[in-house]
């Protein structure tokens, strides 16, 4: 059995949606057939098509590494000892889809090596995407997932296997667990729940106390000593700022009372405000890293193209934040490229502005890197006011 340090720094490569299906999937080596049931677009084509219109020429059968691009360097550089996504699609050539959705997103199985080449650990599953193909592509993402030996929480083939969080050893520190939750606020239709013989996404019937206090007992069931808790939670809409007071209080009931360590929230499609809570990170949104919105008009001023790599790194004894680096990113010809000093200094200004009732605020560094600032000694009580 491994030594495990009584005191030791686990740091965790975090992001929020891998939008890889669509007009990425029809980039790489397979392609799942590109019809889509779209009101507007009817042919996964049609997004690559439009990135090259904005950006120019986007190469076919590209590389594993294309997409990723700079972000590769990122990872082998910091060699996070675990690495966690929000995969925003199905991962089936086939299945049905979903009856009364707009949008529908898949993955050919064949293009999973898209997460194995970043090295990715664990997939958080709990989204409102991950059933666009019916049980069926369900079933198939998870089976596809497991030979890769990716690890995932959020949905299953049952209740009980939605509801079972996923585990990373980390040698000499402890474990790094893993639970996915999603919430209706983010369009996860209420009939994705899983039952005990259906399979489904662990949706949250809501973010009330209760609902912290049962996520809190399966919480203190799994956890040990020099454990990492993440909670990862898809939640809330796609464009905007707003952090609602529910969500807010529902964060900071898990890390007061659920024995959560870590918050890693997602959905919107751009960055949101930071908070450090008892010392404990919030990410309320990460925004997006992967996706084929290149050269969709609307929504501009929230700067879409631009994400962020965030590594976290977390003292494994009390849980708390010991240093947050973020690496700004541009989305161009469907490749992952180290942002321009004006547009980091635009991500740095946005945290800034929407981190200030939030305590935090973000220092841009020579190197391009983004550094959270906190007040370390701040106190708040969870208790509604």
């Amino acid at each position: 059995m491994n030594k495990i340090l009584s005191h030791a720094i686990v740091t965790l490569f975090l992001c929020g949606d891998i939008m890889s299906g669509r007009g990425i999937d029809q980039i790489l080596p397979y392609s799942a057939p590109p019809q889509l049931f779209e009101p507007y677009v009817r042919d996964a084509r049609r997004y690559v098509e439009l990135a090259e219109q904005f950006n120019g020429a986007i190469p076919r059968k590209a590389d594993f590494t294309y997409v990723w691009g700079d972000a590769l360097a990122e990872l082998r550089r910091r060699k996070p000892d675990a690495r966690i996504v929000n995969l925003e699609t199905s991962i089936t050539a086939g299945g049905e889809p979903w009856l009364g959705k707009g949008i529908h997103y898949r993955m050919h199985p064949g293009n999973v090596s898209l997460l194995s080449t970043a090295g990715i650990d664990v997939c958080s599953l709990a989204n409102n995407h991950v059933i666009d193909w019916g049980y069926g592509g369900l079933a198939e993402t998870l089976e596809t997932l497991r030979k890769a030996r990716i690890r995932t929480a959020g949905a299953g083939r049952t209740r009980t296997e939605a509801e079972t969080p996923a585990v990373v050893e980390v040698r000499g520190k402890g474990r790094v667990i893993v639970f996915s939750f999603g919430a209706e606020s983010s369009g996860i239709p209420e009939k994705w729940a899983p039952l005990s013989d259906r399979p489904g996404v662990n949706l949250l019937p809501d973010l009330s106390e209760a609902a912290a206090s049962r996520i809190g007992a399966k919480v203190r069931a799994m956890k040990r000593p020099g454990d990492v808790v993440v909670a990862s939670i898809h939640w809330g809409g796609n464009w905007g700022y707003d952090i609602s007071s529910r969500q807010q209080r529902f964060a900071h009931l898990l890390l007061d009372r659920g024995g959560v360590d870590l918050i890693h929230g997602h959905s919107s499609h751009h960055a949101k405000g930071i908070e450090v809570y008892q010392g404990k990170l919030i990410l309320y949104g990460c925004g997006d890293l992967i996706t084929d919105y290149e050269g969709i008009g609307g929504y501009e001023e929230f700067r879409g193209d631009l994400g962020l790599m965030y590594f976290v790194r977390v003292d494994t004894e009390t849980g708390k934040l010991a240093g947050l680096e973020m690496v700004p990113m541009q989305m161009r010809k469907f490749r992952l490229n180290r942002a321009s000093r004006r547009d980091a200094a635009w991500l740095r200004d946005t945290l800034n502005r929407e981190g200030k009732r939030l305590g935090t605020r973000v220092e841009l560094q020579d190197d391009g890197i983004l550094v959270l600032r906190w007040a370390k000694e701040l106190i708040v009580s969870a208790d509604p006011a």
